[in-house]
C-alpha cells in the first residue's frame, strides 16, 4: 500500500521568502527568478522522487499547460 504525503505552505516576500527559491528547492531543479535576477540551483539535493504540476481537470481539457519555469 502506497503511502502519499502532500503540504502546502504559505511564501512570504514581505519576510525574505522567494517563491522560485523554494520551488527549485522542493522540486530539485534550477530556476531562474526574472524579478531579482538571480538563479536557484538545488539540482544536487537528493530525495527527490517526483516533482508534478497538478491541474485541475477542467483546466486540462482546456488544453492549459503549465511549466515550474513560468512559476
Amino acid at each position: 500500500m502506497a503511502i502519499v504525503h502532500i503540504a502546502t505552505k504559505a511564501i512570504s516576500r514581505k519576510v525574505g521568502q522567494s517563491v522560485t527559491a523554494s520551488t527549485a528547492y522542493c522540486a530539485s531543479f534550477i530556476l531562474n527568478n526574472e524579478r531579482y535576477n538571480t538563479s536557484h540551483d538545488y539540482s544536487k539535493k537528493t530525495g527527490v522522487m517526483s516533482a508534478d504540476i497538478i491541474l485541475p481537470t477542467a483546466l486540462k481539457a482546456k488544453g492549459l499547460m503549465v511549466s515550474c519555469e513560468k512559476i
